[in-house]
């Protein structure tokens, strides 16, 4: 097809995600992308860019790698799908082995067997990840003894997700308020990455864990980055806090790690920098490897013995593609790229130069602020306009000229790209967010 009879179908047809549709509709020249290839997507014009977010932080290890690309192309041939219950298959066997064995605090002699990450729970994308860790935690404390354990605390700014549970232990007001009616009760503290400082935040935690511990189901986390919030990025101190703040009053910590996971903070698990083991843990996005809708969901022992003891206690919960034998397939060869090609060591010599380029930018270019960096990630603001900000697209557009692919959080201007990108690359791409940025920055009044 055409180029334009592409765009014209899409724009009769399809209803897309966080997107204004009417604006989309009137104005909007979309990338049309025909093709993908380690960090570049190619458009239908012609046009190579430089995929600046990894197409929404899933392709950490760049598009179409070989390896994966083989190892989907094997499980296909074998056999692509069937259901996993009361049936179990190789891949997913084997997947839960490699994930248990590089879950924080394994092989570690302090950690205690039954605290432990050592069941996994598969689905099929970050929110059903996330839902699946919040019915593990509301129905273990049901049934174990703790009815009323069924709240959960949650920060200012958080982002788990899309489904209805999900939803609601988020704290990105433009994403949850609407569906208020719909929402379970929670409690909101202030955000660790505030520039209060994570204490005050901690201090709110420790003090609803004290007053109400009958009451509280789980903490839930993104560990040290809050990605949608704008890539706040806050201090490992205050996950490890938490940790023994959850503890003294014997509930759960969920860490989800959808966008933390596998290296994008530069340890193989964000919650690995706080030296800290979550009672559940929510895997996604670089799990899959940017190939198919793949989750999972990591528990203690302790936590799976809560659901033994009959029919009636078991977790009722599942999906048609739970461990689907492809996505676990390709899983397995993601973990074994990581170990083979070094990835976390690829990420710890070019982590430094994305630091250093968006420290150089807030400070030479006018009007930028809160310059901010943890591993593979960097990130700046152009103003305090939050989500609905249209700084950021000014920036989008000024690089998309320059054959990058940004996608802006509002006024927050950020990179994520995948975590093997080539030096050469990553080159380019800080110096075209850099361009773009000082273009806007002088097009402003």
């Amino acid at each position: 097809m055409e180029r334009a009879d592409i765009v014209a179908l899409d724009k009769r047809y399809v209803w897309h995600p966080y997107t204004a549709m009417d604006e989309y509709i009137a104005k909007t020249d979309p990338l049309v992308v025909v093709r993908a290839e380690g960090p570049y997507l190619y458009d239908a014009d012609g046009t190579r860019y430089l995929d600046a977010n990894g197409s929404w932080w899933v392709s950490t290890l760049g598009h179409r790698h070989p390896r994966l690309v083989r190892a989907l192309t094997e499980q296909a041939g074998t056999f692509p799908h069937t259901s996993l219950a009361g049936v179990t298959h190789e891949p997913a066997a084997r997947l839960a082995q490699d994930l248990v064995a590089l879950a924080p605090g394994a092989g570690r002699e302090d950690v205690p067997a039954g605290e432990r990450l050592s069941r996994v729970f598969y689905s099929d994308n970050g929110s059903t990840a996330v839902e699946v860790a919040i019915k593990m935690a509301a129905q273990h404390w049901a049934q174990n003894g703790r009815p009323r354990r069924t709240r959960f605390i949650t920060l200012s700014g958080a982002f788990h997700g899309e489904t209805i549970g999900s939803t609601s232990v988020g704290g990105v007001e433009l994403f949850r308020d609407i569906f208020g009616p719909l929402l379970f009760d929670v409690v909101h503290v202030p955000s660790p990455a505030e520039p209060e400082g994570w204490e005050r935040a901690f201090a709110q935690v420790e003090a609803t864990l004290r007053q109400h511990p009958d009451e509280i189901a789980a903490v839930i986390l993104e560990p040290v980055v809050q990605g949608a919030a704008g890539m706040q990025v806050y201090a490992p101190e205050f996950v490890r806090a938490v940790r023994e703040a959850t503890r003294a009053v014997d509930t759960f910590l969920i860490a989800d790690e959808v966008f933390t996971g596998l290296g994008r903070t530069g340890a193989r698990f964000a919650c690995d920098l706080a030296g800290v083991v979550p009672d559940l843990l929510c895997l996604a996005k670089a799990l899959s490897g940017g190939l198919m809708p793949f989750a999972a969901t990591l528990a203690t022992e302790r936590v799976f013995a809560g659901f033994g003891g009959g029919r009636e206690r078991a977790l009722y919960y599942g999906h048609s593609y739970c461990g689907n034998p492809l996505g676990a397939a390709v899983a397995r060869e993601v973990l074994a790229v990581y170990r083979d090609e070094d990835v976390l060591g690829q990420v710890a010599r070019k982590a430094p130069k994305v630091k250093a380029a968006f420290e150089r930018m807030a400070a030479t270019i006018p009007g930028l602020k809160q310059p901010r960096a943890i591993g593979m990630v960097g990130a700046v603001d152009l103003g305090g306009g939050g989500y609905l900000a249209r700084g950021g697209w000014r920036v989008y557009e000024a690089a998309r000229r320059r054959g990058l692919y940004l996608r802006p959080l509002g006024d927050t201007v950020y990179v994520a790209p995948a975590l093997n990108i080539p030096d050469a690359a990553l080159d380019e791409l800080l110096a075209g967010v850099e361009a773009s940025l000082r273009e806007v920055a002088a097009g402003q009044p």
